[in-house]
């Protein structure tokens, strides 16, 4: 079975969890027997493949999926969409819809009307957790029964994760504040930065900045308890050694969809305080993981501090998220794959 794996061209001018996502997807489904690939569709045809798989459902997207039912190729989409879609808004999207087409005889589409073309035309789709099936539904008014749920996975390295490697290669003790991420407003990391400012404690901050949010990081940098180690390789081992070396991982982002860095701080043994804002299935992660709203300062650093003060059994974070491997993933989407071919 020849798998084309696609998304948006610019998608990996940078480095972040979707990317990392289509990544281990390729690998996984690859170690079990599915030849996957990223292609280039300036280079290679979809005729050469057996199905389309198309991540993400904005950014022109459904532009593939509509050439890939032209020629009569199955598609499973993976579209991952916001979890601020709801019922309401999507009543509203139809109706802006509605407006621009009559004014401009329908020539000009909302972003709107693209995803919900992404979703329409895909035979499958692939949410993250219930969250984001719920938003499907409600908002684009999707059937229940085109929906399959299979979260994202984590490396076993993660698991495998010792602290002594992140202390030796940058000085910092263990028992910090971590938060993984790129750098800029819509992360709220000055929020992290004030809060463990108060707390007494060091933050530690890793991801990539561009020149753009270079003001952002200077100000971080400006806290004395703010440490910026900068980008990491995904397969770098200081990643996975500074999870398990971190006290708390937080995340206070204004929103995310289904975060990897949540579940790989869980699979180090960190427990993790994170935006409310998201489209995780949190219900089996209640004793190790705490929501909070990212415009309420005081809510996070209470829930950081009850960790400081009160900290999770490692073995308990990491068996909670032990299920989501990488393995069982692919076998998930491969099984998706097999009943659409049949």
């Amino acid at each position: 079975m020849k798998a084309a794996i696609l998304s948006y061209p610019m998608l990996f001018q940078n480095q972040g969890g979707l990317q990392i996502q289509i990544h281990e997807t390729i690998t996984s489904l690859n170690n079990i027997g599915i030849n996957a690939k990223l292609i280039d569709p300036g280079r290679e045809k979809l005729t050469d493949y057996d199905i389309i798989h198309v991540f993400s459902a904005i950014n022109g997207n459904h532009r593939i999926i509509e050439y890939a039912k032209a020629i009569k190729k199955p598609v499973v989409t993976s579209p991952l969409i916001q979890p601020h879609w709801n019922r309401q808004l999507g009543r509203r999207a139809r109706l802006m819809e509605s407006i621009v087409g009559h004014l401009s005889n329908w020539e000009i589409k909302t972003e709107y009307r693209h995803i919900y073309s992404c979703l329409d035309k895909s035979d499958r789709l692939i949410a993250l957790g219930n969250l984001e099936k719920k938003a499907i539904i409600s908002a684009f008014r999707l059937p229940d029964s085109k929906i399959d749920i299979i979260p994202n996975g984590i490396p076993e390295r993660f698991f495998k994760a010792n602290e002594r490697l992140f202390i030796e290669k940058t000085g910092i003790n263990s028992g910090f504040v971590l938060c993984i991420g790129s750098i800029y407003q819509h992360k709220n990391q000055i929020t992290l930065a004030e809060v463990t400012r108060n707390l007494n404690v060091p933050l530690v901050l890793i991801g990539p900045c561009l020149p753009s949010n270079k003001s952002y990081l200077e100000t971080l940098l400006k806290f004395p308890n703010v440490h910026y180690i900068g980008a990491l390789e995904y397969d770098d081992p200081l990643l996975a050694s500074a999870y398990a070396a971190a006290a708390v991982f937080c995340l206070p982002s204004l929103s995310e969809v289904m975060p990897l860095c949540v579940i790989e701080s869980l699979a180090a043994g960190t427990p993790v305080v994170m935006t409310k804002n998201h489209g995780m299935d949190t219900s089996e992660l209640q004793k190790v993981l705490s929501e909070i709203s990212p415009l309420k300062t005081n809510m996070i650093q209470e829930s950081i501090a009850s960790y400081l003060l009160n900290p999770p059994d490692k073995q308990l974070c990491s068996s909670s998220v032990e299920d989501l491997t990488w393995n069982n993933v692919a076998i998930s989407i491969k099984n998706v794959y097999t009943k659409l071919l049949k």
